[in-house]
């Protein structure tokens, strides 16, 4: 099959499937425990696509240009028998990069049949080492050392490079981001700063609340000098820098004030089947219907040529007051 291209000339390579729109933590910048509360209606059992519906949508976009699967959530940990999941996908042919992104509390006990499973590496959220602080972000009561131990078994088991992913938000954790630099600096872990985005509408996005990118790395710099690192490849979100006593590198995620909507080669599938093409996406398109009313491969393949071939996203850009008091579908459901 021929490869994707939408309005913008960017194909379709990377896939973000959410497991699950349940999470174990209440982070107050993704699912504060005010609006996802006890009385919280997530979604049922049998709403969910299963491994195997998983596995054959991958199937198909990856006939059609998709070269990377990340398992996002919520908190995929939390979905029973994850590493099954995993053991289906990482066979697929064409399939060049598995990777999985987790809050890291469940992880010490599943890292190593994750591997062994076929993941490939880990990225775990972590926004800061004070604990008190950390405590009060995910709202869940679980510590910075639940988190650093679960990194420790991922290295353990071989899953490689580790990223370890850091939201910053302005008067809550950006005193902690040297911080996070030196504690990681020198291990071969990747630290990513991500500037505070308004994805949802549920978080309280201020533009004050935003530190960044440039006043990120600017402080990083002082303390551990950086130089600029060409991207990996087209489309990386990251900016990359390294260390100049060579102790690494870091990256920092700028949706904010240095968007990268041009290159964006993304789509994230919903746990319940629906393809956002944008992160900032309000409506999703249906993939579970077709799935278990007895559609062919082809016409779910031509389903999602339909869909690409007209995307022309590019919200990150185009953000204004206007626009931020739109609809968006919540990050705790499709992943980041």
């Amino acid at each position: 099959m021929t490869a994707l291209h939408d309005t913008f000339q960017r194909p379709l390579r990377d896939l973000r499937v959410s497991v699950t729109d349940r999470c174990n933590f209440r982070c107050t910048y993704c699912m504060p425990r005010e609006v996802f509360g006890p009385d919280f209606q997530f979604l049922q059992r049998s709403e969910l696509l299963s491994y195997e519906e998983i596995t054959r949508l991958a199937r198909i976009f990856i006939q059609l240009g998709v070269e990377k699967i990340r398992i996002t959530g919520g908190e995929p940990l939390v979905r029973a028998n994850l590493h099954e999941l995993i053991r289906m996908l990482a066979p697929l042919p064409g399939l060049r990069d598995l990777t999985l992104t987790t809050n890291g509390s469940l992880l010490r006990s599943q890292a190593q049949r994750l591997r062994e499973a076929g993941l490939q590496r880990i990225t775990v959220s972590l926004d800061a080492l004070d604990d008190d602080v950390f405590q009060s972000m995910n709202d869940a009561g679980v510590t910075v050392d639940t988190v650093l131990k679960g990194i420790d078994a991922a290295r353990e088991a071989g899953l490689a490079p580790i990223k370890v992913n850091a939201v910053v938000k302005r008067g809550v954790n950006d005193h902690g981001i040297v911080e996070l630099a030196r504690h990681f600096h020198g291990t071969g872990v990747i630290v990513r700063f991500i500037e505070f985005m308004d994805v949802g509408t549920t978080n309280g996005w201020r533009l004050e609340h935003v530190v960044s990118a440039q006043e990120i790395a600017e402080r990083i710099n002082a303390e551990l000098p950086i130089e600029p690192v060409e991207r990996s490849y087209p489309g990386e979100v990251a900016q990359r820098w390294r260390y100049r006593d060579g102790g690494g590198e870091i990256g920092i995620i700028s949706s904010i004030t240095q968007p990268f909507c041009g290159d964006c080669t993304r789509a994230r599938l919903s746990p319940e089947g629906q393809l956002f093409t944008c992160l900032f996406g309000a409506r999703g398109h249906d993939f579970r219907e077709p799935l278990r009313n007895g559609a062919s491969d082809d016409e779910i393949a031509a389903m999602l040529r339909r869909v690409w071939s007209v995307r022309d996203d590019r919200y990150s850009e185009i953000r204004s007051e206007e626009t931020v008091g739109l609809p968006r579908v919540e990050m705790s459901h499709i992943g980041g």
